[in-house]
């Protein structure tokens, strides 16, 4: 994968996310295109997208920031590989980050933590914008992140 320092010295136009994500998969540096969901505190609709043929795209989770629970753990993560998705972006946090450091799949997110959502409690969205770390993350848009950071193209920008 072309580095996300490279694209944006080629691209000044790419739309580049504020520095706040930590990774917690095994794979470091990974790119598709954006599956989006809008969800809070509730990772039912996380859990029924990952169950899912991935075919290399890159599911981004809107969980409105929050930091009371985890919306990704370990069995998704397996989900995520079994099904071939790329990466995983959480506005949210993860648990489970040893089992999740260890599978083969890219996964970004504010912080651990160590409770599990609850399920059923709220309802979520599939397929909208959805805004957060000063990027819009549109459907069918391409995100190429590494450990330099996350940035987004309307379309594929890679050699």
């Amino acid at each position: 994968m072309t580095p996300t320092t490279d694209l944006c010295d080629a691209h000044p136009d790419l739309q580049v996310c504020e520095p706040i994500f930590l990774d917690f998969g095994g794979e470091l540096a990974f790119c598709g295109p954006i599956k989006t969901l809008k969800i809070f505190e509730d990772n039912v609709l996380v859990r029924s997208v990952l169950e899912t043929p991935g075919q290399g795209r890159v599911l981004v989770v809107d969980g409105g920031g929050s930091m009371r629970c985890a919306l990704v753990g370990g069995n998704l993560g397996v989900l995520a590989v079994d099904n071939g998705w790329a990466g995983i972006v959480v506005n949210g946090c993860v648990r489970d980050t040893e089992e999740l450091a260890g599978q083969a799949v890219g996964i970004k997110a504010l912080a651990p933590h160590p409770r599990k959502s609850e399920k059923g409690l709220h309802s979520g969205h599939e397929d909208r914008d959805v805004q957060f770390a000063g990027v819009r993350f549109s459907p069918g848009a391409w995100l190429y992140a590494d450990g330099d950071g996350i940035v987004v193209s309307d379309g594929p920008v890679h050699a």
